[in-house]
């Protein structure tokens, strides 16, 4: 005697299907609920921006409204490059990927030397007391006093502009890498004592991960940083990118291009800060299913 179990397995998939839609839908309607609390304010102050406006202008006609800025950023970004009288015209993409370039360059060099540093700072009492001040002393000096020195030592060239952005990215970084590594649960370091493990193991197996939490932290903050000084160094210490852009098109009085510049440089800050959000849930899973499990 057979018994078909077809129903039966029908019914089991349709109800395993419809639990995933359930345990699903609260997710989409919350990341639905964020996206919309996010944009709602930078459209109600561009819808504001609009209505005020007085003949396509604000304050006098200097500040543009955002149809005039939207029109200037399509010409920027898509209108031609060849005899154009607009020295804009078209190169938006061109000089995004020349700051993008700048500020990757100088955020890698600063994880390279910050987090190494951080981490001495932070575990060792000898690199504390050898380099912690050294750190402290520096910090406080913002990044446009280092623009002569950068200029005098590399010229107006890229690596200026790398050196500025890496030394604005190295102060955040380092300081909350130092602290999550003073912070770490002394019961983990006996633990991994006890059971044999040197010095040496236990900073690369229990300080350093135990630290990723603030040194994220330290990359969000830092990378923030690294965007406000490519645009100071790219106004001074080279010839393009978005910060020469914006310096240039305020010197020739075009605003709704200096507009555009600006919401660009806001624009790839956000998303770079979210590429940064991605990796740290990635390499941080763990605290999540710590905390499901607890």
């Amino acid at each position: 005697m057979s018994i078909s179990t077809g129903p039966i397995a029908s019914r089991g998939e349709s109800s395993a299907s419809r639990l995933t839609s359930l345990m699903l839908a609260p997710a989409s309607r919350r990341s639905l609920r964020q996206l919309l609390l996010a944009i709602v304010l930078p459209v109600l102050v561009i819808v504001l921006w609009q209505w005020a406006g007085n003949g396509g202008s604000l304050f006098g006609g200097v500040l543009p409204t955002p149809d005039k800025v939207w029109h200037a950023w399509k010409v920027w970004a898509f209108g031609s490059t060849g005899l154009s009288l607009n020295p804009y015209s078209g190169t938006w993409l061109a000089n995004l990927l020349f700051s993008a370039e700048r500020v990757g360059k100088g955020f890698v060099a600063a994880i390279v030397v910050a987090v190494p540093v951080g981490l001495a700072i932070g575990w060792n009492r000898i690199a504390s007391g050898a380099l912690d001040p050294t750190v402290q002393l520096l910090r406080p000096i913002p990044i446009t006093a280092w623009l002569p020195f950068s200029i005098a030592v590399f010229g107006i060239r890229d690596m200026g502009a790398v050196f500025l952005i890496a030394l604005g990215a190295f102060y955040p970084i380092v300081v909350n890498t130092a602290q999550g590594a003073r912070d770490i649960e002394r019961n983990l370091v006996r633990a991994a004592l006890m059971m044999g493990a040197g010095r040496w193991t236990i900073l690369r197996r229990v300080v350093l991960p135990a630290s990723l939490p603030s040194i994220f932290t330290g990359l969000r903050i830092g990378l923030g940083i690294a965007w406000t000084a490519v645009i100071v160094a790219e106004m001074v210490a080279v010839k393009s990118g978005l910060g020469y852009v914006l310096w240039d098109a305020y010197y020739v009085g075009r605003m709704d291009v200096v507009i555009a510049d600006m919401a660009t440089i806001g624009l790839l800050g956000l998303i770079s800060d979210r590429v940064i959000l991605l990796i740290e849930r990635w390499v941080l899973a763990w605290r999540r299913l710590q905390s499901f499990q607890s």
